[in-house]
């Protein structure tokens, strides 16, 4: 098994290096096969380890080696396998093989085609790090290693200044987030003298219950998890991501990176239960970020955009997940978000691909009848985000629902809300985009035709995922007991506290009130569908320009100019300063440094005069210096 498990992580690492090395003088079906064949090599023998485990197997831990020793402290290089960590490998190397694989079409005439296949391998194995290292440090670096990843990929078409700037947005706004993080990694080993995750869970008894310590550990942690996915306030670099090739959006938005933060909580669950002041935090910010993000896609016209914008709306309901106690909940929906969202994600780059690289639904519609397969694809994954009856998405968000109303019916009310706004823009894109009639030009329409096998092979996969991955946690009225199964599955990585609490919530609602609260949210869902469509299809509503929309769809096309405020105060303010700082440099310290040199040269200058050679002269200095000297003696004696 230890060498699986290093199998498991190398495999993309030696993907990236033989294309890197060697991948510009390769064939670009041999580099985009290689690259695909090492994730899903790596997927398999997650596979096959999961078959090995149970609710009942312990973690195996690997020690490849002692990486260093500080103050008493000592950290080791090695990997933690349990039952979070093989959920998160089989999801990242299972869709990010898929993601592989319609890339080989997507990026099959772009000249850095060598290149993109190495970041993505890169990115998986850094991704790899972060879930399987067995302590915080290793997380970090798989933490810092798909920052990096994502900064290449969103602005890999970098000759575009606007998509540089956008991976440079990405970039710093996830270093905010990290140095959280960092602070959160310092205070668990000072105050644990550890930092692997058993090692701390064991000493988390020690921590007063919301204490001023442990408030400040989780606080920082949650910095971290709050740049890396998204969450209000450091959220707007995720819908600028859209500036990386689609594949790169849906890796970044459904399996992996923006997951990171949703398994941080969740892997340091012994630390966050012992703080139910920052777990009062995070359900607030949960809330606020899925509210605004649900608001902003409701009037975007950027395919992308939308799909974006509610990437962050969904991190925002596993939030609320954690923030209620209920981590299952918010690692079913991760689990369910990434089949329906890398769906939509490469369902909408087939779109893209077919409309000859155009984003914007307004020079859209009529689509189903020029690629059909996409159109039917894109529609099960627009359904199962939306909450139709026992798709994947309904049964994860309604699993978040019931846990809401059985910690307060207000938390309930506003989540249904939020469901509400996520199915009205989500049927908004889909009858923009796949019906009525054709609004791009003559030329695009000439060239309309399916994406090729290796693109539509994913799209299949997933939305049979997309259909059937709710199956695997049914709540009890189905045939399962209330939501065991995963809550089970995971119990050994939480500890009985978590594990309570998390019994609590999702026990809190008895089965009557249960099935008014699913036909609430089933008539709901048809509602929605039916408004929506009557204004889409029946009356032809239009998409407009932002320009044109007044009120508060201009509110939220225009995001509430919230990207305006942040300019305002933070990018204006920094570049202010860097002036100052540049004429603090160039007429201070530059004028001092040289009125240095300048003195210098003049003191030469003078001392030349006196050294010319006429030995005279300095006989007579040194006469002077010495009858000096004697003077000066004579008079202080």
């Amino acid at each position: 098994m230890e060498n699986l498990i290093y199998a498991i992580v190398l495999l993309p690492l030696i993907g990236f290096l033989i294309n890197g090395l060697f991948g510009k003088n390769l064939p670009k079906i041999v580099v985009g096969s290689l690259a695909t064949a090492a994730v899903f090599a790596s997927f398999c023998i997650a596979v096959s380890l999961f078959l090995k485990f149970d609710s009942e197997s312990p973690a195996v831990v690997v020690k490849a080696f002692e990486w260093f020793r500080v103050n008493g402290i000592q950290i080791n290089f090695g990997f933690q396998i349990d039952q979070l960590s093989l959920m998160m490998v089989m999801i990242i190397t299972g869709i990010g093989s898929l993601i592989h694989l319609y890339s080989i079409g997507y990026m099959s005439h772009d000249k850095g085609f060598y290149k993109f296949f190495t970041y993505l391998n890169l990115f998986i194995f850094s991704m790899l790090l972060l879930v399987m290292g067995s302590n915080y440090m290793i997380l970090f670096i798989g933490w810092e290693g798909v920052g990096l990843c994502s900064y290449l990929l969103i602005g890999f078409w970098y000759t575009n200044e606007e998509y540089g700037k956008a991976a440079r947005k990405a970039f710093i706004m996830n270093r905010i987030g990290d140095l959280g993080l960092l602070i959160g990694i310092f205070m668990i080993a000072s105050q644990t003298n550890s930092v692997d995750y058993i090692s701390v869970a064991q000493n988390a008894a020690k921590f007063e219950l919301d204490g001023t310590i442990i408030i400040f550990i989780t606080a920082s942690l949650f910095i971290g998890a709050v740049g890396k996915s998204a969450q209000v306030p450091l959220y707007t670099w995720l819908p600028d991501a859209m500036a990386g090739p689609t594949p790169v959006s849906a890796l970044i938005h459904a399996a992996t990176m923006v997951t990171a933060g949703i398994y941080l909580v969740v892997r340091s669950n012994f630390l966050f239960t012992l703080a139910p002041t920052v777990q009062g935090g995070i359900l607030l910010i949960g809330f606020l970020t899925a509210a605004l993000a649900g608001f902003y896609a409701l009037r975007q016209n950027d395919i992308k955009k939308v799909l974006a914008y509610s990437t962050v709306s969904q991190l925002g309901f596993m939030f609320i997940a954690l923030g209620l106690g209920a981590y299952s909940t918010a690692m079913f929906h991760v689990m369910t978000h990434a089949f329906f969202k890398a769906l939509l994600f490469l369902g909408a780059g087939s779109v893209i691909h077919a409309m000859s690289n155009e984003q914007d639904m307004r020079f859209m519609g009529g689509l189903k009848k020029y690629i059909p397969l996409t159109h039917i694809t894109f529609l099960i994954g627009t359904l199962a985000i939306s909450g139709f009856p026992l798709l994947s998405g309904m049964i994860s968000k309604d699993e978040i629902l019931v846990a809401a109303f059985a910690k307060n019916p207000i938390y309930w009310v506003l989540l249904f809300i939020l469901a509400a706004t996520t199915a009205a823009y989500m049927f908004r894109l889909y009858y923009l985009t796949f019906h009525g009639e054709f609004r791009g030009t003559e030329e695009q329409k000439h060239h309309l035709h399916e994406s090729p096998m290796n693109m539509t092979l994913p799209l299949i996969v997933l939305a049979i995922l997309s259909v059937v991955g709710g199956f695997i946690n049914l709540p009890h009225f189905i045939g399962h007991g209330h939501y065991a199964k995963l809550m089970e599955w995971l119990k050994p990585v939480l500890t009985p506290e978590s594990f309570k609490q998390m019994e609590m919530t999702l026990s809190g609602v008895d089965f009557n009130t249960e099935m008014i609260l699913l036909g609430a949210t089933i008539l709901m869902f048809f509602t929605v569908w039916f408004i929506v469509k009557n204004m889409y299809v029946n009356k032809k509503k239009m998409a407009k320009a932002e320009e044109d929309y007044t009120g508060w769809e201009k509110l939220s096309a225009k995001k509430l100019y919230v990207d305006e405020l942040y300019n305002a105060l933070f990018v204006k303010t920094f570049e202010g300063l860097g002036r100052g700082g540049k004429m603090f440099d160039k007429g201070i310290l530059d004028r001092f440094v040289d009125y240095i040199g300048e003195g210098a040269e003049d003191s030469g200058r003078s001392m030349k005069r006196v050294q010319n050679g006429n030995v005279e002269n300095y006989v007579l200095i040194m006469a002077l210096a010495v009858g000096i000297i004697l003077i000066v003696n004579f008079i202080l004696q």
